[in-house]
C-alpha cells in the first residue's frame, strides 16, 4: 500500500511538472504564430517598412539561436528549475513592453528581452522532462510538448487574426502578461532543483557565433532592398569568416558553445542535423502561404487564420499518441515517416496559383498533411536526442539541440523571403509581405514564381532531412537507463 502511495503521489508530481513546461511551450508557441498573422498590421501601425519590422521576427529566433546552449547549461549549473521559472517572469514583462511599443526599434529591443526569457524557458524544458521521466517514457512526454506548442500556434493562427482584427495588434503581445505570471507563480511552487552539475561558460564561442549569424542574417536580408552591393557581400563574407573562426574555437574549447564532440554519436549526430534541417526547410514556409492569402488573394488576418486551423488542429491531436509510439518503436521510423508529410505538405502547396478557385482547399490539405508530421517528428526526434545525451548535460544537450533547430528556423525565414523577394520587383515584394494590396494579374504570377522557387528548395532540404533521419540508426527501446529524478514538490 505504501509503495502505492508513493508511486501515485510521483505520477502526480510527473504529472504537474510536465503541465509546467507544456504551459511554457504553449505560451512560445502563441506569441510565434500570433506575430506572423498581425506583421502586416504592425508595419502599418508604427509606420514603419518591411526591412525594419521583418526584425521583430528575426531578433527573436537570433536571440534565442544564440543564446540557448548558454542558458542550458546555466541552467546545469545553477539549477535548471529556476532559469526556466524566471524566463517565464522576464517573457511576461518583455511582453508588455512590446505591447507599449510606439516605434519599431522600440518594439525591436523589447522582443530581444522577449526572446531571452524565451530561451531561458526552450533551453531547460527538454532537461526537465528527461530528469523527470524514465527513458522509456520520455517520448510520451516529448508527445505533450509537442502538443503544447502545437495547440499554442493554433490558439496564435485563431488569436492572431481575432485580436488582430478588433482590438489591434498590440493585444497580441498582452495577452502573453497574465500567462506568464501565472506560469511563474505555478513554477515557483511546484519545480526545485536537488542536484546541480559543474559547467563553464563559453562567452568568446557565444560572441563569436552571434556575431557570424548576426552579420550573414543583416547582409542577406539588406540586400533584399535592392541590387546586392559590395558592402552586403563585405558583411555577408566577414560573418562566414567568423562562423569559420567559430568551428575552429569550439573544437579547441575545454567546455564549447556548441559542443561539436557530440557529434560523434550517430544517432545524435544524425537527429541534431535532422531538426536542423527540418527547421530549414520548413519553418518559414507557413510566413509564405500567410502573404500569399493576404498579399495576393487578398484575405483578412481573421479570413487566413481560420484556414490554417485544421493542420494544427490534427498536429495537436496525434502529437502524445506520435510520443507515446516512439516509446515503443523507436524514434527513426516516426521521425522519418514525419518528414515525408511535410515533402507531401510542400507538394501540395505547389499546386497553388494566383487565380485557381480551390486555393483554400489546397491550403487546408497542404496544413493537414504538415500536422500530421509535426505530429511525428518532433516528439520522436527530440526523444531521441535526449535519449543519447549524457547524464548530467541534459541542458546543454538540450540547448544544443534548441539552437540547431532555432537557427534553421532563422536562415528559413531569411532564404525564403530572399527567394521569393528576387523574383519581382522589391517595392512590389515588400508591398505583398506587408499586405499593403492585393496583386493581380502579371505580378501576382512573377510572385508565384519566386513562391514556388522558394517552396522547392524547402522540399529539397527537407529531403536531406529524411535522409539523415532515415539513417540515424535504431535507438534501443528496451533499454532500461537510470533514473534521475531532480526535482521535486515543494
Amino acid at each position: 500500500m505504501k509503495n502505492y502511495v508513493e508511486k501515485q503521489d510521483r505520477n502526480k508530481n510527473e504529472n504537474i511538472i510536465l503541465a509546467i513546461i507544456v504551459l511554457g511551450t504553449m505560451m512560445a508557441a502563441i506569441d510565434s504564430t500570433i506575430v506572423l498573422l498581425a506583421f502586416p498590421t504592425i508595419v502599418n501601425g508604427l509606420h514603419s517598412n518591411f526591412l525594419n519590422v521583418i526584425w521583430v521576427i528575426l531578433i527573436y529566433l537570433l536571440i534565442v539561436t544564440v543564446f540557448t546552449t548558454q542558458l542550458g547549461r546555466i541552467g546545469d549549473i545553477f539549477g535548471r528549475a529556476r532559469i526556466f521559472n524566471f524566463g517565464f517572469l522576464i517573457f511576461a514583462i518583455s511582453s508588455f513592453l512590446c505591447g507599449l511599443a510606439n516605434t519599431d526599434v522600440f518594439l525591436i529591443i523589447s522582443r530581444g528581452i522577449q526572446a531571452i526569457g524565451g530561451a531561458m524557458m526552450a533551453a531547460n524544458s527538454g532537461a526537465i522532462i528527461a530528469d523527470t521521466f524514465e527513458p522509456q517514457r520520455r517520448g510520451r512526454a516529448f508527445g505533450f510538448t509537442s502538443l503544447g506548442w502545437t495547440v499554442g500556434a493554433t490558439l496564435g493562427i485563431v488569436l492572431g487574426g481575432i485580436i488582430t482584427t478588433f482590438l489591434g495588434w498590440r493585444y497580441i503581445f498582452f495577452i502573453n502578461v497574465p500567462i506568464g505570471i501565472f506560469a511563474f507563480i505555478l513554477g515557483w511552487k511546484y519545480l526545485v532543483d536537488n542536484k546541480k552539475f559543474q559547467s563553464k561558460l563559453d562567452l568568446p564561442g557565444m560572441v563569436l557565433f552571434g556575431a557570424a549569424i548576426s552579420l550573414i542574417s543583416y547582409g542577406v536580408i539588406n540586400s533584399i532592398a535592392s541590387i546586392l552591393s559590395t558592402t552586403d557581400i563585405l558583411v555577408i563574407l566577414v560573418g562566414i569568416i567568423a562562423l569559420i573562426a567559430f568551428v575552429f574555437l569550439e573544437l579547441r574549447t575545454e567546455s564549447p558553445m556548441l559542443d561539436l564532440r557530440q557529434f560523434k554519436n550517430k544517432i545524435l549526430r544524425s537527429s541534431l542535423l535532422a531538426a536542423f534541417f527540418q527547421s530549414l526547410g520548413y519553418l518559414a514556409i507557413v510566413f509564405l502561404i500567410i502573404m500569399y492569402m493576404q498579399g495576393i488573394r487578398g484575405l483578412s488576418p481573421l479570413d487566413a487564420s481560420l484556414i490554417l486551423i485544421p493542420g494544427y488542429i490534427v498536429a495537436s491531436s496525434l502529437a502524445p499518441l506520435m510520443g507515446k509510439l516512439s516509446d515503443k518503436v523507436g524514434s527513426r521510423e516516426i521521425a522519418t515517416i514525419g518528414i515525408v508529410f511535410m515533402c507531401a505538405a510542400i507538394l501540395i502547396y505547389l499546386t497553388l496559383n494566383s487565380t485557381v478557385p480551390s486555393f483554400i482547399w489546397i491550403i487546408i490539405a497542404a496544413s493537414v498533411a504538415s500536422g500530421v508530421g509535426s505530429a511525428m517528428f518532433f516528439p520522436a526526434n527530440n526523444r531521441a536526442v535526449m535519449a543519447n545525451a549524457q547524464t548530467g548535460a541534459y541542458g546543454a544537450t538540450n540547448g544544443l539541440l534548441r539552437t540547431m533547430s532555432s537557427l534553421g528556423i532563422m536562415f528559413s525565414f531569411v532564404l525564403v523571403i530572399s527567394i521569393a523577394a528576387y523574383a519581382i520587383p522589391r517595392s512590389t515584394a515588400f508591398e505583398i509581405f506587408i499586405g499593403s494590396s492585393a496583386l493581380i494579374g502579371n505580378v501576382s504570377n512573377a510572385f508565384m514564381s519566386g513562391i514556388y522557387a522558394a517552396l522547392y528548395v524547402s522540399l529539397a532540404i527537407l529531403v536531406v532531412a529524411g535522409i539523415l533521419s532515415a539513417i540515424r540508426g535504431k535507438d534501443n527501446v528496451q533499454q532500461n537507463w537510470p533514473k534521475t529524478n531532480n526535482y521535486t514538490q515543494k
